[in-house]
């Protein structure tokens, strides 16, 4: 009787001590609640101040470009060219006769001379570019040469442009499109 006495003594401690080894410690506090910092920050910004993540916070206009009964939208570079354009198109539409150049460009001359940030680049189908500082080109085609890249022609295919582009002389008109 006595073994089981012991055994039952011994199994008890052990049951014990597992059970003490599991247990977790729960710390009492009379503090208050304080909230994360970010918590914090974010309650001190207004909520004019805050950004939706779902808005788009690029406002600058987009170029619009009207050919052979066509519009078509580009995205301007970010450059000093391109904020110069953009300024005189604030003034009202740019109506440019352009012509067929190499097979790969229609040209026409601006009528006014913006600044250039000419660099050495190979341009792409839909490229919108300042050459010589007063000259306006739409590429249908690729050419390399030091130009100054003024917006890209979005959403449309080299085939397509050379489509609404057509064969010989046409009118463009550039202005803005604000979204």
């Amino acid at each position: 009787m006595r073994m089981n006495t012991v055994l039952s003594i011994i199994m008890s401690i052990c049951l014990t001590l597992s059970f003490s080894s599991c247990r977790t410690q729960i710390k009492k506090t009379d503090e208050p609640y304080t909230a994360p910092a970010q918590t914090e920050i974010a309650a001190t910004i207004s909520p004019s101040e805050r950004v939706n993540p779902y808005k788009p916070t690029d406002t600058k206009p987009k170029l619009q470009i009207e050919v052979n009964g066509e519009v078509l939208y580009a995205v301007f570079e970010n450059n000093s060219s391109a904020d110069a354009f953009i300024e005189l198109l604030k003034q009202g539409s740019v109506t440019v006769a352009m012509h067929d150049y190499g097979n790969f460009e229609k040209v026409g001359d601006l009528g006014h001379t913006l600044p250039r940030n000419d660099t050495e680049i190979t341009t792409e189908p839909g490229d919108v570019i300042l050459y010589q500082g007063n000259q306006i080109t739409i590429y249908y085609d690729v050419n390399t040469w030091s130009f100054t890249r003024l917006a890209k022609i979005e959403n449309i295919t080299q085939a397509e442009l050379k489509e609404v582009l057509g064969d010989g002389n046409v009118s463009v008109t550039f202005s803005l499109y604000n979204r």
